[in-house]
């Protein structure tokens, strides 16, 4: 099916921005475990009260036990907290993304925020393109898309919000959805 495990990437330059897409994103119906939002921490968390309760996945780095507690419409989304990426620094990270940062480089020789973006599907050209613009200061903000409706709204709602690099890709699939498909097709 068209747009199945679909993501739709794009780009904010403020955090306000990535707020009013998150609101919308929301009243949307999508679920905030399938939307995704990466900054760097220098990137507004003086907006942030720190709390030395977190939902970050064990594996992250140092810098995650301290977690952050985000107010308004990025408080909606799941597993927030604060990593360190290994040669690239601190950043705050929601969403799906948050895992695939507390294992990137793992096993892989490509590590930090291209690994783990590469590593959600998103192809490596486009991976380096928003690396390369988080790491000055950009956010990035992914959602993951269920059918091609949704698939068009995310990226509607990206545009609206003033979202720049705006892309959709295929995710890459968990091992258990390609091993449950493999075994379908026997």
């Amino acid at each position: 099916m068209a747009g199945k495990n679909t993501a739709v990437y794009g780009i904010y330059k403020t955090k306000i921005h990535v707020e009013a897409a998150v609101d919308l994103i929301k009243n949307e119906g999508f679920r905030n475990s399938d939307v995704s939002v990466l900054f760097p921490e220098n990137a507004g968390s003086k907006d942030f009260a720190h709390t030395k309760n977190t939902k970050a996945p064990e594996g992250a780095t140092a810098g995650a036990g301290s977690g952050a507690a985000i107010g308004g419409a990025l408080g909606w989304l799941a597993g927030i907290g604060l990593l360190a990426v290994p040669g690239v620094g601190p950043f705050i990270a929601a969403g799906p993304i948050m895992a695939a940062l507390a294992g990137a480089g793992v096993g892989g020789t490509v590590g930090g925020i291209l690994g783990a973006l590469v590593g959600m599907g998103i192809p490596e050209y486009e991976a380096k393109r928003y690396e390369g613009r988080v790491k000055e200061g950009g956010i990035l903000l992914s959602v993951h898309c269920d059918n091609s409706d949704y698939v068009a709204r995310a990226k509607e709602i990206l545009k609206k919000t003033g979202a720049e690099d705006i892309a959709s890709s295929g995710e890459a699939l968990s091992e258990n959805t390609a091993a449950a498909a493999a075994a379908s097709q026997h």
